[in-house]
């Protein structure tokens, strides 16, 4: 199975230096860095390295998402952020995964043996707080719903019609369950990002997730 792997990159320079160069070319057959618009150098930094960088049309994660898809051409598709808060070890468990017979695999940062360093009391119970929502409303049995290292086949993202939203990754999972796809969960530490600045608003994505949640389950068949 050929495996891609889809970075996504917004002035991430001091955390590419590092984590690039620990993504091991026998992990995968091709590697496509999604850059939303850097202007601290990362684009050339990446391109140094001999990476391939393309630069999103539209603004936000959901376009880079769509964008970065089309442009892939593997059986697998690994989701991955150069940014120091993925660790680049987990690529090859995720795709081994994929190739054992699970349709999406999920790094988790609160299962057993694993935690996040990165994490602040608001975000850890946001995420607590939905993680628990789509368990109750979905029977999900999940320990991460917002943690986004994951690696899917190719054929499910496509048959799971993503959205150009800012919740995709909740909404391609929500929509795996109600499929009755297999998903399984690995464990893997969440360390502090490298420089650059936090993206995430935690009251702004919160309620994007708590949107994409809610209509999900209203959209109860899929």
């Amino acid at each position: 199975m050929k495996i891609s792997i889809l970075a996504f990159m917004l002035n991430e320079i001091d955390a590419i230096k590092k984590v690039l160069p620990q993504i091991k070319k026998e992990w995968y057959d091709e590697l496509l860095i999604v850059d939303g618009g850097s202007t601290d150098g990362s684009i050339e930094e990446a391109r140094r390295q001999g990476f391939t960088v393309y630069i999103q049309d539209k603004k936000g994660l959901g376009a880079a998402f769509s964008e970065g898809l089309k442009r892939l051409n593997g059986d697998i598709i690994v989701i991955f952020c150069p940014d120091g808060n993925f660790l680049p070890e987990k690529i090859p468990l995720l795709t081994e995964k994929i190739k054992e017979g699970y349709d999406i695999s999920m790094v988790s940062r609160y299962i057993k043996g694993a935690r996040s360093f990165d994490d602040d009391r608001v975000t850890a119970f946001g995420n607590w707080m939905l993680t628990q929502m789509v368990n109750l409303l979905f029977n999900a049995g999940t320990t991460d719903l917002l943690y986004n290292y994951r690696a899917y086949r190719k054929d499910v993202i496509n048959n799971l019609k993503k959205e150009n939203d800012e919740g995709w990754g909740t909404r391609l999972f929500l929509r795996g369950i109600k499929k009755g796809l297999k998903i399984i969960e690995i464990p893997g530490d969440e360390p502090n990002r490298i420089g650059g600045v936090r993206k995430m608003n935690p009251l702004r994505n919160g309620s994007i997730e708590l949107a994409c949640i809610l209509q999900e389950f209203i959209l109860r068949k899929f």
